[in-house]
């Protein structure tokens, strides 16, 4: 048995059902390493990053509502009052399948421009095969290169740079890394 396939399809129908509810009630951008393993990368993850644009209490209640009546919870708490303290206190939080502890979908509101601008860059990669919306790979490579750092996030880059090579603008790489380093290394 090929585990990889196995996970992979996993992760798309978990990451399918949790956006087809999502994209209902906001619009939100999928980050970091799906974004590899959506385009190939054989590694494993237990969580697939997303963030979503803030919500007013009111807003997220009903998003979260929508995620426990499709059988989701969340792992910091069961009340959405709790849940949407924490987002706005830019903490993350994770949503999993009840009955279940992988895969975990980790939650965070946008915190910044930078955030900000994932969301109204984001894109519908073809070469994924899904239907869902990423952040561009130009920031899926800067954030890597530039912010995360970590073997793992370097082979990602790597990997999104070679699957990609004949469409990156390293202008945008740039300009994204220079953002990175006012927002979030200062």
């Amino acid at each position: 048995m090929d585990r990889r396939v196995s996970e992979l399809s996993i992760l798309e129908k978990f990451v399918n059902n949790f956006v087809s509810i999502v994209e209902k009630h906001c619009k939100y951008v999928v980050v970091s390493g799906f974004v590899a393993i959506a385009h190939g990368r054989t590694r494993g993850t237990e969580d697939i990053d997303i963030i979503i644009e803030r919500l007013d209490e009111l807003k997220f209640y009903k998003l979260h509502n929508d995620l426990l009546k499709k059988g989701f919870v969340c792992v910091q708490a069961d009340d959405a009052k709790t849940v949407c303290d924490y987002l706005k206190d830019n903490l993350s939080v994770r949503y999993i399948k009840k009955g279940t502890f992988v895969p975990e979908m980790e939650v965070k509101f946008t915190k910044d421009s930078l955030d900000e601008y994932q969301i109204q860059t984001r894109k519908k990669l073809p070469l994924s095969g899904l239907d869902i919306y990423f952040s561009t790979i130009e920031m899926n490579i800067a954030s890597k290169e530039e912010l995360l750092k970590s073997e793992k996030d370097m082979e990602d880059a790597k990997h999104l740079r070679e699957v990609y090579s004949d469409e990156i603008d390293e202008n945008e790489i740039n300009k994204i890394k220079k953002e990175i380093k006012r927002l979030r290394l200062k």
